[in-house]
């Protein structure tokens, strides 16, 4: 493969394809995406977040995050309220539909996460988990 072969980023991206297809194959069934579960695992523990934190905790610009929270509020899985305080902000809530896809969701990416890590130990994922974050900061 050449330079590709010393580089990170392509390893990076490799890697990511094949998480994804996984998590397709395994969580897909529930019509979630991995940005999707993220939302809505963000959303169950901060309830009420507004959509700008949203999109700073999970790493997407404000116009990845629309149209993503749009398709989750056209199935029913989470509202939007306008602000009280500031109409340019809405506050985000996952539906009684939502809290129930994503318990179901759990499960299923407690698998997927079994799947992509069998070749690694348990120190390796750990490993491996801070190396990334490392990287994304």
């Amino acid at each position: 493969m050449g330079a590709l072969d010393g580089l990170i980023g392509f390893h990076l991206r490799i890697a990511q394809i094949r998480v994804f297809k996984d998590f397709e194959d395994g969580v897909g069934e529930l019509g979630l995406t991995p940005a999707g579960f993220s939302v809505m695992e963000v959303l169950r523990q901060n309830p009420g977040l507004t959509q700008s934190k949203l999109a700073a905790a999970i790493m997407l610009d404000r116009s990845s995050v629309v149209p993503l929270l749009d398709k989750l509020e056209k199935k029913g899985l989470l509202s939007r309220q306008s602000s009280t305080t500031d109409r340019r902000n809405n506050h985000l809530f996952l539906s009684e539909e939502g809290i129930k896809v994503l318990e179901a969701s759990k499960a299923l990416v407690k698998k997927h996460e079994s799947r992509i890590a069998k070749a690694l130990s348990k120190e390796e994922s750990q490993q491996l988990i801070g190396l990334l974050s490392r990287l994304a900061v």
